[in-house]
């Protein structure tokens, strides 16, 4: 009998348990590949934003952990834009709003300014025509596409916001999945129910086509030297250091610690039992000539074929579970998992390390059998 074929033969010959075995190293693998690739996602549905809008350099407050949370003068965004090399700058308030009526909490709601060629960036689906004889004009809101869906509102309706009614202005379409979940306000409208007047959270920036790489650094320093409380950095450095991002990304991590650990401890029970039960078997092969470093290659080679098809199950059902609840209607917009080829070698990877650890032990114990003495167990 070939050497693989011995492998094969030995998992298949006690199937209910090499069954429970590549379940939970499928479940752990599964658990990994879903996790990292929400939390991939979840980084970037928010670059996207950035990206969707051409922005080069977000600029915060200098100092602030939570940098969504940070502010900034508005008046800044005027001082940078007379930058040589900057196209043009913008400032955007970010909180968290609820459609009360709509019972839908902890909407991410962008202050944009009515004119600001931020706006001009969306899709709109459909917009109401501005009344010009109303002034001061209605406080209105704009939904994203997916927003719109859930709340089930259109252009004309009404939104209740804090017990004040604000009139639905527009239904836009954006290349960030995280804005098409989004309200968008008039800035100045944001600013006054938030309490922070002439504030933004961050500014956006797009620099001109013709800025190098050395030049962006020279406009990063000239804004620093605006204001020493601002922070200017490259879109990629927002997100990348970004609390919520590192969070997210270590919440991932230790969660599939914990499932790492229970599918290695579930490896080394059924490897060490079947190693227990051989005992014969490995006696007879150590005496008809197998030397210890071919016994443990095929315990070793037994666990790593377990881990090998845990992580082929593993990664088709995170994606599978993963796209299926991208669909719920709660999450739709906000949970956006992003699961590539990277996301899929790390569960592999991980997998085989799982089915290496799991199978040292009960290697060692079978390269320890001595033939005389196995051969005389029952």
């Amino acid at each position: 009998m070939r050497f693989t074929s011995l492998i094969l033969k030995n998992l298949t010959r006690r199937p209910l348990r090499a069954a429970l075995t590549l379940i939970a190293l499928t479940m752990a693998v599964a658990s990994v590949v879903a996790l990292r690739g929400i939390a991939n996602g979840f980084t970037e549905s928010f670059t996207e934003i950035y990206q969707s809008h051409s922005i080069d350099i977000v600029v915060s407050r200098q100092g602030t952990a939570d940098r969504l949370s940070s502010s900034v003068a508005q008046e800044a965004a005027g001082q940078i834009e007379q930058l040589e090399g900057v196209a043009k700058a913008a400032g955007v308030l970010l909180e968290t709003l609820s459609l009360e009526d709509q019972q839908i909490f902890g909407v991410p709601t962008l202050g944009i300014a009515a004119d600001s060629w931020l706006r001009d960036d969306f899709r709109w689906i459909k917009r109401r025509p501005a009344e010009a004889s109303q002034s001061p004009p209605p406080n209105q809101l704009s939904l994203g596409i997916h927003l719109a869906e859930r709340s089930g509102l259109s252009v004309g309706q009404t939104a209740m916001i804090f017990e004040e009614p604000y009139l639905v202005a527009g239904i836009f379409e954006s290349e960030s999945v995280w804005e098409n979940g989004s309200l968008v306000m008039p800035l100045d409208q944001l600013q006054a129910i938030s309490d922070r007047t002439g504030q933004v959270t961050y500014i956006n920036v797009v620099l001109e086509p013709t800025v190098d790489g050395d030049h962006a650094r020279s406009i990063v320093d000239q804004i620093h030297a605006i204001d020493g409380r601002l922070h200017a950095m490259t879109t990629e450095e927002f997100v990348g250091t970004d609390t919520r991002m590192q969070l997210a990304s270590a919440m991932a991590w230790m969660t599939s610690i914990i499932a790492l650990a229970i599918g290695a401890i579930g490896t080394l029970n059924t490897m060490m039992t079947s190693v227990l039960e051989r005992t014969r078997e490995i006696g007879v092969l150590r005496a008809v000539g197998w030397p210890r470093g071919r016994v443990i290659r095929m315990i070793v080679a037994e666990s790593v074929v377990l881990a090998l098809a845990a992580s082929v199950l593993g990664g088709v059902l995170a994606i599978v579970a993963t796209d299926t609840m991208s669909r719920h209607p709660a999450v739709r917009g906000v949970l956006v998992p992003a699961i590539d080829g990277g996301t899929l070698l790390e569960g592999t990877v991980l997998a085989v390390l799982i089915g290496l650890l799991g199978a040292l032990l009960p290697a060692k114990r079978a390269a320890s059998v001595m033939p005389t003495e196995a051969l005389r167990s029952t």
